[in-house]
């Protein structure tokens, strides 16, 4: 067992044993008992947490958060970031936030680029962005600078990102179909699946497995699409407005991103409200959605969780935490009005 870490003395006085009987057990010599290996390797590991501690005390950790999403997304990643900061101790990380909406990738991209530059140093990346190559390229172009990129609630394929977190989007929508289908209990007519821009990979990866999933559960239901309007009220509500005029059948939704409001409008002014319809997300516009009936049942992952996980990816990336960056999705919860969490009742 050798170390070079730490010192003789060091361990011996973390463990309480004699340094002659430390150094036996860290040189792999006879005459240590098993009960000496096993508190020089106990002590061995508190030194190394008390170390990434010390390390961490010492250092001002800057996070760049990059999102192309609706106003609401932003102003949740933030209220949730700056929550999840504090928990981070004994590092201090501060956060930078470079927003936009509905964005070209082109312009998320030079917002990537811009990361670190201009004597502002960063040690990492949050983003959420469309899955296009030349967001991807620009991934690849900060990890070569030295800047780790975690990917927030939709990945970017070929971007050599550190790790994604975020909700499992193949069980939320696989999840979505079991509802559904639950529900209507062989009702006639398809249901209906909105999206809010389909250059997001995590509703392409719900979608089919949406589809996927309801042509096991509920064989035979076709399913309409509406959307790619980047979750804004006004434009989904047409969207759904214009199938429904083809379609009046309709007799369940699934939301896999924003726009539920206009979605609601849409449909009652269809004389379809009050049928099934499953949303993502308990922000500031499905929770009065959901309280009131409108919304059947909200696919939920707590966000604040969602952010601690992608920042120790990032303080991992960077070697100011133990262990090697992985991604890490968050299963999906299935909210009614009557199991809403305690914190969001108010």
């Amino acid at each position: 067992m050798p170390r070079t870490g730490h010192r003789v003395r060091d361990v011996a006085e973390q463990c309480g044993l004699s340094t002659a009987t430390v150094d036996r057990v860290l040189h792999g010599r006879a005459g240590a008992s098993p009960r000496a290996v096993r508190a020089v390797e106990e002590a061995l590991l508190e030194l190394d947490r008390q170390a990434t501690q010390l390390r961490l005390a010492r250092r001002t950790v800057f996070v760049d958060v990059v999102l192309d999403a609706p106003g609401r997304f932003r102003d949740a990643v933030r209220t949730a970031t700056e929550e999840t900061l504090p928990a981070l101790r004994p590092a201090t990380v501060r956060a930078r936030f470079r927003m936009g909406g509905g964005a070209a990738p082109e312009a998320v991209a030079a917002l990537v680029d811009a990361v670190g530059t201009g004597g502002r140093v960063s040690h990492g990346l949050l983003l959420k962005a469309p899955d296009h190559p030349a967001v991807a390229a620009a991934v690849r172009r900060a990890g070569a600078r030295g800047i780790p990129t975690v990917t927030l609630v939709t990945d970017v394929a070929g971007s050599g990102r550190v790790a994604y977190a975020g909700l499992d989007n193949v069980a939320a929508g696989a999840t979505a179909a079991h509802l559904l289908s639950a529900v209507l209990r062989g009702a006639p007519g398809p249901v209906l699946a909105t999206v809010s821009h389909r250059a997001f990979l995590g509703e392409q990866e719900r979608l089919v497995s949406f589809e996927e999933g309801l042509a096991v559960t509920d064989p035979g239901r076709e399913v309409l699409r509406a959307g790619d309007v980047h979750g804004a009220d006004e434009p989904m509500a047409e969207a759904v407005a214009a199938v429904l005029a083809r379609r009046p059948d309709v007799a369940g939704v699934y939301s896999m991103g924003g726009g539920n409001a206009g979605t609601a409008r849409a449909l009652a002014a269809a004389g379809l409200a009050g049928i099934p319809f499953v949303g993502h997300d308990l922000d500031a516009d499905n929770l009065p959605l959901l309280r009131s009936g409108v919304l059947t049942a909200v696919l939920h992952h707590d966000l604040r969780a969602d952010l601690r996980t992608a920042l120790t990816q990032l303080l991992r990336a960077q070697d100011l935490l133990p262990g090697a960056p992985a991604s890490e999705p968050s299963s999906p919860q299935v909210v009614t009005p009557w199991n809403i969490p305690p914190r969001l009742r108010g």
